[in-house]
């Protein structure tokens, strides 16, 4: 199977780094003009020279704005009117005991890890709709399943995540445009391998042993029993955003490495 996204744009949000990164350098990979996202210009910049780097040939373009806010999507909208796929990979994990948590926290997770999908999907998807071809993609988790007591704040608003993708494919159904999600597990962005780098000093161990146990001790319905790599994300939603996943569609694609227990 070749896939080939040449002469289609897509808009990656939280593109700066982590999955992001790895999603926008995937669709690069196969042709797509990418539209990188993040707060900060020149962590754009270092991202854009990365993938400018790791893609010979592909066409970038940022676009710095705080989309955690309606002013921020307002701005990318306005620098980029269109596109003809949408990831929505912006999000953001923090531990709070359920007991402790603030009202402040689930305000803050709710308007990260959600509103900027529905804000983007309410800018973009009419358009898609129109031209009869579309892919729009979240970046959910596998906590909305599991639902962690230690961040359910997290876990509720990614579970959101996927009542929203499920239901805008019942509002493009029909069309060109699908809508779907993506539950990764433990990934090695860069926080998690910090994480986990710690945790190898403090035990005497590999970040190879020691983000294995962790994923044990975490996750132990997990059946990769290890962390995952970007890649192995940004794969999936590659292939979510080809012509060739034309009939997947309002559902939720895993790769968690098997935590989830469900059969379907």
């Amino acid at each position: 199977m070749k896939i080939d996204l040449s002469g289609k744009k897509a808009i990656v949000t939280g593109s700066s780094a982590g999955i992001g990164w790895a999603c926008a350098r995937g669709l690069a990979e196969v042709g797509a003009l990418v539209v990188l996202t993040g707060r900060s210009q020149e962590s754009l910049a270092l991202a854009r020279d990365r993938l400018l780097t790791a893609v010979q040939g592909a066409t970038v373009r940022t676009v710095a704005a705080d989309l955690s806010q309606a002013s921020g999507c307002d701005a990318l909208v306005a620098a980029e009117p269109a596109c003809d796929i949408l990831v929505n990979n912006l999000g953001f994990w923090e531990p709070s005991p359920f007991l402790d948590s603030l009202d402040t926290q689930w305000e803050s997770s709710l308007q990260v890890n959600l509103m900027p999908g529905v804000r983007l999907a309410r800018a973009y998807i009419a358009d898609m709709m129109d031209r009869d071809w579309g892919r729009v993609v979240f970046i959910s988790s596998v906590d909305a399943i599991t639902l962690p007591a230690d961040s359910l704040h997290y876990g509720v608003a990614k579970a959101a995540v996927l009542g929203l993708s499920r239901g805008l494919a019942k509002i493009t159904q029909g069309s060109g445009v699908t809508v779907n999600a993506i539950l990764p597990g433990p990934t090695m962005v860069e926080w998690l391998e910090a994480l986990v780098s710690g945790l190898a000093r403090q035990s005497g161990q590999t970040l190879q042993q020691a983000g294995d146990q962790a994923v044990k001790t975490r996750y132990p319905t997990s059946l990769s029993k290890r962390i995952h790599s970007v890649d192995e994300v940004a794969n999936l939603v590659v292939y979510a955003c080809s012509s060739q996943a034309s009939a997947t569609t309002g559902t939720a694609l895993r790769a968690d490495g098997g935590i989830v227990e469900a059969i379907v």
